[in-house]
């Protein structure tokens, strides 16, 4: 039996903040616009950016301020 998207979410993410932040990173800039990097004839952005995570084609950036500890 094939699982629903919120089930295949749950267990792929499990509550790993990165992976939320980069669905939803994902998420925002498929709708407005960008181009999906599937081959797909799925609309849903968010079934597009989790095809997208679970092939290994999106990561998150990691930040450039890091390192540093924040300005005043």
């Amino acid at each position: 039996m094939d699982q629903t998207l919120p089930q295949r979410l749950q267990r792929s993410v499990q509550g790993s903040f990165h992976k939320t932040a980069l669905l939803q990173k994902r998420v925002r800039e498929l709708i407005r616009g960008a181009a999906p990097l599937v081959e797909t004839r799925e609309e849903n952005p968010i079934k597009i950016a989790f095809l997208e995570m679970e092939r290994g084609l999106i990561e998150l950036a990691p930040d450039e301020d890091a390192g540093s500890p924040p300005s005043l």
